[in-house]
């Protein structure tokens, strides 16, 4: 019998008697509501955080509490505090002119994550070969939405200073690990991924339009190898390839990246089958390693 707190209310105003049966399903009925109202209370309160979180570590710069403000849809007293717990639990730091950066703890959690991923230790070999057979930068990334999340990254024999970092994101429009990524997609996920991108430009050679970074996905799965030609950065060159699980729905890229005075569209080409070999290599072992088991 479904019995309402309500109901049972208007019950005993009236004088009607319940059941024992009556009163334990008003008591589950309730205790559910309020499971339920906690659980959207928690799930509220740790999307906020990461809301901050994720403004936090997406600003170029640490961003002082109005910054914060305006890029959230928080209230101030709220954001105030939300700031103020993320303090205290390590999760953020307070500097000393008032703005905010990652805290150590996040860092630390980071540090773990990157440690102990799979795939990452899979192609850790791989790319070091990469770099030794090439001398200069070799990245590993793994597509998210429209962007590419770096994984790892070999730094070339003489480092060029380039933003790409660990834990870094890009977007796949302008960098040849993304495009590689993309051209793995479904036509229905790689449309998909096309309608949600807002184009901007980096440089006079980003791509910016859907129909062009289309093209440049379709010839990359007909060579296998996809080019970022100074389209993030000025005087970064990179090639890449696509690296995949037989299902598909892991997705990810690795690419070998190096400044334009030294690397010439000859050389990435020189390179472009041994970046595919790479990653052909890691799909094999990720399959002997992270695919089903009899």
């Amino acid at each position: 019998m479904n019995v309402t707190v309500k109901q049972l209310i208007n019950d005993d105003v009236l004088g009607a008697k319940s059941s024992g049966a009556d009163k334990v399903d008003i008591e589950l009925s309730s205790n559910d509501a309020v499971n339920k109202e906690a659980k959207q209370h928690q799930t509220g309160t740790l999307g906020k955080a990461m809301a901050v979180l994720d403004i936090v570590a997406g600003s170029p710069y640490p961003p002082r509490f109005t910054e914060i403000l305006n890029q959230s849809d928080q209230p101030r007293g709220t954001l105030h505090r939300q700031l103020s717990n993320l303090v205290e639990e390590g999760l953020l730091n307070q500097r000393r002119d008032s703005s905010y950066e990652l805290g150590y703890k996040l860092l630390k959690f980071a540090s773990r994550a990157w440690a102990g991923n799979e795939f990452r230790s899979i192609a850790e070999p791989h790319l070091q070969r990469l770099h030794g057979l090439t001398g200069e930068t070799v990245h590993l990334g793994v597509l998210r939405d429209n962007q590419v999340i770096y994984l790892d990254k070999v730094e070339g024999n003489q480092a060029v200073r380039m933003y790409s970092q660990i834990g870094n994101a890009s977007p796949v429009y302008c960098t040849g690990v993304g495009k590689a990524a993309m051209s793995a997609l479904s036509e229905k996920e790689l449309e998909a991924c096309l309608q949600s991108i807002n184009f901007k430009k980096f440089t006079d050679h980003t791509i910016l339009t859907r129909d062009g970074l289309r093209d440049a996905v379709v010839a990359a799965r007909i060579s296998g190898n996809a080019y970022d030609l100074e389209e993030h950065e000025n005087g970064i060159r990179c090639v890449a390839a696509p690296v995949y699980s037989e299902d598909r729905k892991f997705v990810a890229g690795i690419s070998v990246t190096g400044p334009a005075y030294r690397v010439t569209m000859e050389t990435l080409e020189s390179w472009a089958r041994m970046v595919r070999d790479a990653a052909h290599n890691i799909m094999d072992d990720m399959g002997a390693r992270l695919g089903p088991r009899a």
